[in-house]
């Protein structure tokens, strides 16, 4: 038999050349955005933290007027105020500082409304007694401040270091200033006598007498302190008594 061709091997071709290979590149992409930075204003973080001092002034008077100074404590005026014990700490360092800073601060707008009224020019001594006495209902009878006048009435006899500081910081510089205006309503026959410019008490008695009556009988029979004050203030000018309104 004739034998079969035998099998011839697969002839290859040459494979063709391949392309070069193209480095890899990122996906094509915008470029990114720096992240949005919303810069507070300075003004916004010094708001902050006054916010807070002033949380913590109000929550002092709060716990001071209802527990009195020796028995309020510094963890209570926080809880009240909402910030932590140690919070409070980074504004005041102890209870007399806080107690201290709080009739500072209280005192300040009044005292500022005064000092304008008592250097006015060419007004009379009894206008600006009146413009006190209208300061005073404002800004003492109707807000929280008589409770902190209240409070020294209350517990300075107890604590000498809290009626000595009340002194300096407020009493003695509000009599300077009555006193002031009292010699010059005296010189210039606006008041009726010269005991007020000697005894600028006599100018504040009524006040003092408004606060506490308010803290002991105004349930039983409120008074009528405007009404008080401007009689006050006509007995002081020497002027015939007014009919009630």
């Amino acid at each position: 038999m004739p034998r079969k061709p035998a099998a011839t091997a697969r002839t290859r071709h040459p494979a063709a050349p391949r392309a070069p290979r193209q480095p890899r590149t990122a996906p094509s992409r915008s470029p990114a955005k720096p992240p949005r930075v919303t810069a507070k204003p300075a003004r916004g973080r010094r708001v902050e933290p006054q916010a807070r001092r002033q949380a913590i002034l109000d929550a002092a008077l709060a716990i001071f007027a209802e527990r009195g100074f020796d028995a309020a404590r510094l963890d209570d005026v926080a809880t009240r105020a909402g910030v932590a014990k140690g919070t409070l700490y980074l504004y005041f360092q102890d209870k007399e500082a806080l107690f201290e800073e709080l009739i500072r601060s209280a005192v300040q707008p009044v005292f500022e409304g005064m000092s304008q009224a008592a250097r006015a020019d060419n007004v009379p001594a009894t206008e600006t007694l009146g413009a006190f006495f209208t300061l005073f209902e404002k800004e003492v009878l109707g807000t929280h401040r008589r409770l902190l006048l209240r409070l020294i009435i209350s517990e300075g006899p107890r604590f000498p270091a809290i009626a000595e500081f009340y002194y300096r910081e407020v009493v003695s510089r509000g009599l300077r200033l009555l006193r002031e205006v009292a010699a010059r309503g005296a010189r210039e026959g606006d008041l009726a006598v010269d005991a007020t410019a000697r005894f600028p008490q006599l100018i504040v008695a009524p006040l003092l007498m408004s606060v506490i009556w308010d803290g002991l009988f105004a349930r039983l029979d409120p008074l009528d302190a405007r009404g008080l004050l401007r009689a006050h203030l006509d007995v002081l000018a020497g002027r015939p008594a007014r009919s009630a309104p």
